[in-house]
């Protein structure tokens, strides 16, 4: 026998020791259970994203929401801060319009005041006066009474 014969007859018992061993299939479960692990890698990690899309899907709608929110509190505090600001500027409108009237009342009594503290003084001064001219005029109980109805009717016109 040459040497090619003996070469095909060592491949065809190294070909039956390996088909006796069952290495082809132990080779091909093993590539199966591989192609399995892989497929399940890949579903896993297929969950994976799915979750981490929906996460960041819930998280940008949380934030808009927050934004949204944000926005609201905002505009609230500046219509609260402009509602504060007409009303502090109607209570100090009414406050100085209540302190001008007062100060218009007074200026208008204290005229009235003086006002009547002249014409008190005014009519003294004038009872006086007419006492002394009478005095000198009239003597007796004529001027007496005379004085008296004058003093009377003086005090009565400027009072």
């Amino acid at each position: 026998m040459d040497a090619s014969a003996w070469a095909l007859v060592g491949l065809l018992l190294f070909l039956a020791l390996i088909a006796y061993l069952k290495v082809p299939g132990t080779v091909g479960a093993s590539l199966d259970k591989r192609a399995d692990n892989i497929r399940k890698e890949l579903d896993d990690a297929r969950k994976l994203r799915e979750e981490a899309q929906s996460l960041l899907a819930d998280y940008q709608r949380r934030r808009q929401e927050a934004e949204a929110e944000a926005e609201g509190i905002v505009a609230e505090a500046k219509r609260e801060a402009d509602r504060m600001t007409e009303e502090a500027n109607a209570a100090l409108e009414e406050m100085i319009q209540r302190r001008t009237e007062a100060a218009e009342r007074k200026i208008s009594q204290a005229e009235g005041q003086a006002i009547a503290d002249v014409k008190a003084r005014a009519a003294d001064i004038a009872v006086a006066a007419a006492e002394v001219i009478l005095a000198k005029k009239v003597e007796g109980k004529i001027g007496e009474d005379l004085l008296a109805k004058s003093i009377k009717d003086v005090s009565a016109r400027l009072n």
